[in-house]
């Protein structure tokens, strides 16, 4: 099966995808980090694409999705899940990456891009600043057997 975790930077993707893994293990995969695969970016785009079909019949692959470009990869069938946060949630959490300062661009780019998904389908939604990740993956693992 394949996990789409999409959602803003900060907003609790890793920690719910981490929860997914020990819950009904599988592989995490970033962002970009099939660019690893080969060396041309449209050889890498290919051969991630047919990993995550193949996934799709066999073991999981849990992919943590911040740019809306990457979420154009999931197969059809993928289990999407938008993963939300507070605006202030998410300042805060991304001024501690920061070493507790957030620079006034960085604030106006996260202030643009927050609700950037809120638009799309997704099959569930997990609110990463109040919600529980633990529950949420024993709800998913119950579904999905």
């Amino acid at each position: 099966m394949v996990f789409g975790i999409i959602g803003e930077n900060c907003s609790g993707k890793s920690t719910l995808a981490e929860k997914i893994k020990e819950t009904l293990g599988g592989e995490i995969v970033t962002g970009k980090d099939y660019l690893r695969m080969a060396k041309s970016e449209s050889e890498a785009v290919s051969l991630f694409r047919e990993k995550l079909c193949q996934a799709m019949l066999g073991d999981n692959i849990i992919y943590v999705i911040a740019d809306p470009e990457h979420v154009k990869l999931l197969p059809d069938g993928a289990i999407r899940i938008l993963v939300t946060a507070d605006l202030e949630t998410i300042k805060e959490r991304f001024a501690a990456r920061m070493h507790g300062n957030l620079p006034a661009p960085v604030a106006l780019m996260l202030e643009r891009k927050h609700g950037m998904f809120d638009s799309g389908e997704y099959d569930y939604r997990f609110d990463g600043a109040a919600g529980d990740a633990e529950t949420f993956c024993e709800v998913l693992k119950r579904e999905l057997c």
